[in-house]
Parts: structure tokens; C-alpha cells; sequence
């Protein structure tokens, strides 16, 4: 794994970071033959402990938050589950997406520990909301022409690969999603359009600073991958920037 640690913003409390795709956070039992872990590489850089207080599935790339200390951790931690923390995700996805929904569909948990029929299904609501589409003269499936949505994604809760679970039971999976994707379109954009990884990015975290009690939104740029698909599909105007501002502005609600 090449990509260069980013970090997004620093104080002696908390940090934020650019999550490469394909990095692990932490080591899992599920990957025990794994070297490379987010986790790890955020120590060695800082030289000191770091605590995760949220998840990033492996292939999703993207703004993480860690706590410096177990205190601080644990007041974060606090603010993710008590759904005190605005999350907003960037995602490619075939078809051309709803212009804005609110996706209520119950999802089962996917921890691989028992048969997902005995699992019981949780509360998921996704917001969405259409900001581009382009169509391509190409057949990739059983049409001529082929379209693609860019997707802006706020989870209000925080079931195990929602997302993408989410736009897939809608009808727009998201390009690069072996599970829950396409396998066709997958493999166009693999090999066409150089993007052969999952197209879904964290971009934006805003939250109160447990320890200042200031508002606090980070937001994240996008990788070498997603940056050239969109600059490529004429959505450049769509593409966020590294920042870091102390006050929240209004959200814009979502109809």
C-alpha cells in the first residue's frame, strides 16, 4: 500500500485522517495474513497511541476520526452511537439516481458470526440525493447507452455497509461493490475507465469537539481515482476540497 498518510487536521485531543481504499483500520481476525492497517501506520507517524471511534469498511476510502486518549475516545465513541455525528459520503452508482429520498429499508447485521437469517434486522436510513449523471454511449449491459449517477449519502444510522446495502436494494449500486454491485459495469470501469476499486468516499464529518464544545466539520478531498472519474465525467464542480472549519454552517435540509 503506497498511498502517503494524509492528515486532515490535528489538536491534542483528536486527529482525522485520509483513509486510503483497501486499508484496513485495525487488524481483524478476517484478514489475518494482513501487514498494513491504518492504525498502525497513524502511531508510527504521530509516535503515540491513537484510538479508533468509528469504522470505514476496507474498500471505502476517506475522512476517519481518532481520539488521542481512552477519555477522549470515549466521549466520541458516545457522539457516533447516540447519532450525534453528520456523516456525508460521495458515491458513483449505476443508473440515474433519485433526485432526493430518504432510503428506510431494515438491514440485517453481516458479521459473518452467524446465518444472516438469525440475525435480527435494525433500523437504516440512508438520505440521498442525485448531484450528477452522465450517459455513456456504450453497452455494458443490456442496453445501448449506459448511465451513471454521482450519489451524495448521509447515513442517520450505522448498520454494517448501509450504503451501499442501501442504493443496491434501490436499484443503483455502487460501481466497484463485489458484494452488493454489478459485476459487468464493475469490470467496465476496471478496465476503461481506470477505476477497478469500490466507488464510494467518506467526505465530510461535522460534530461538537468533546472537549471544546466547539462545532467542529472536517471535510476530506477525494483520491487520484475518484478525482480523475469525475473530473472525467464533467463533475469537477462536485469535487470537495481538504478543510477544516471551527463553526458548522447550516445543512442544507434535504426534501
Amino acid at each position: 500500500m503506497s498511498d502517503p498518510l494524509r492528515i486532515l487536521h490535528r489538536d491534542e485531543h483528536l486527529v482525522a485522517v485520509h483513509k486510503p481504499a483497501g486499508l484496513l483500520v485495525h487488524r481483524t481476525a478476517l484478514a489475518r495474513g494482513e501487514r498494513d492497517f491504518l492504525l498502525q501506520r497513524l502511531r508510527d507517524r504521530l509516535g503515540q497511541r491513537v484510538y479508533p471511534v468509528h469504522r470505514l469498511d476496507r474498500p471505502t476510502s476517506g475522512i476517519m476520526l481518532f481520539a488521542l486518549s481512552p477519555a477522549v475516545a470515549a466521549r466520541l465513541t458516545e457522539a457516533f452511537t447516540e447519532r450525534r455525528v453528520a456523516k456525508r459520503y460521495l458515491a458513483v452508482v449505476r443508473g440515474i439516481g433519485p433526485e432526493t429520498e430518504r432510503l428506510e429499508y431494515p438491514l440485517r447485521e453481516e458479521d459473518g458470526s452467524r446465518p444472516k437469517a438469525e440475525m435480527p434486522a435494525m433500523e437504516a436510513v440512508t438520505e440521498v440525493r442525485r448531484l450528477d449523471s452522465v450517459e455513456l454511449p456504450v453497452r455494458v449491459d443490456r442496453y445501448p447507452n449506459s448511465r451513471y449517477s454521482l450519489m451524495e449519502a448521509r447515513p442517520l444510522t450505522g448498520r454494517r455497509h448501509q450504503i451501499r446495502r442501501h442504493l443496491s436494494q434501490r436499484g443503483y449500486p455502487i460501481i466497484g461493490d463485489a458484494k452488493h454491485g454489478k459485476g459487468n459495469h464493475n469490470r467496465f470501469f476496471a478496465e476503461h475507465l481506470d477505476a477497478p476499486r469500490l466507488l464510494l468516499a467518506a467526505v465530510e464529518l461535522a460534530l461538537v469537539h468533546p472537549m471544546t464544545g466547539q462545532p467542529l466539520r472536517l471535510q476530506c478531498a477525494l483520491d487520484a481515482t475518484m478525482s480523475a472519474l469525475l473530473e472525467r465525467f464533467g463533475w469537477a464542480g462536485h469535487l470537495p476540497r481538504d478543510a477544516v472549519h471551527q463553526a458548522l454552517p447550516d445543512l442544507e435540509p434535504m426534501s
